[in-house]
Order: structure tokens, then C-alpha cells, then sequence
């Protein structure tokens, strides 16, 4: 059997293909909806996510591990439309409270979720 130029460029890209998506099914579901999110500044503990209706609309939920009193904020990186922040919530020692936001309606939705201190 003869084999041109061609046809092997084309095994070898078919195989390419076929592993890359063996990979990508490889990963768990979740990491295709799952939203990067930046680690939480000291003395909180934050969970932070998108509405479970609404993929404009993000949220930190967070709780003030700390000694002092501290003041948060969640921040939404929106794709095409600009980039958002939630309302500033100060919480005392041990108290929890929420900020949200919400991305223009226009563009891709969120992609980032991060809280700022």
C-alpha cells in the first residue's frame, strides 16, 4: 500500500483530534460551567457563584473569620459588556453577609468572580 504525503498529514491530524477530544470528554462536567474565581482576601471565608437562574447576576457569600472588622465587595468580569461591582458589605467579627452584581445583558455573561477587599 502506498502512501501519499497527504494522507498521513490526515491520520496524523485525525489522531490529534480524536485524542484531544477523548481529553475533553475526560473532564468533569462541572468545569465547563464553572466560573474562575481569585482567592479570597485573609480573615474571610467567601463562596462565590452565579445565580442559579440568572448567568448575569454573581455573588459572594461571605463570613468575617477575622478579629477586625472588614469590608468586602464581589467583582464581575463580564466579556464583552464592562466589568461590574457588587455593593460593599462591612461585616464585624463573625458576622456573614452578601454582595451581588450583575453584567449588562448584552456580551458573553460572566467570567470571573472575585472578591475585593
Amino acid at each position: 500500500m502506498k502512501l501519499s504525503m497527504g494522507s498521513v498529514s490526515r491520520a496524523v491530524l485525525r489522531g490529534v483530534v480524536v485524542a484531544g477530544a477523548a481529553t475533553a470528554l475526560a473532564a468533569p462536567a462541572t468545569a465547563a460551567t464553572a466560573v474562575s474565581s481569585v482567592a479570597t482576601p485573609p480573615g474571610l471565608s467567601c463562596d462565590t457563584g452565579k445565580h442559579e437562574i440568572d448567568d448575569y447576576t454573581g455573588f459572594a457569600l461571605c463570613r468575617n473569620d477575622g478579629g477586625t472588622t472588614q469590608t468586602f465587595w464581589v467583582h464581575l468580569v463580564c466579556g464583552w459588556s464592562p466589568d461590574v461591582d457588587g455593593e460593599h458589605v462591612t461585616l464585624n467579627p463573625g458576622q456573614s453577609g452578601q454582595s451581588t452584581a450583575h453584567c449588562a445583558g448584552i456580551g458573553t455573561g460572566i467570567g470571573e468572580i472575585t472578591v475585593q477587599p
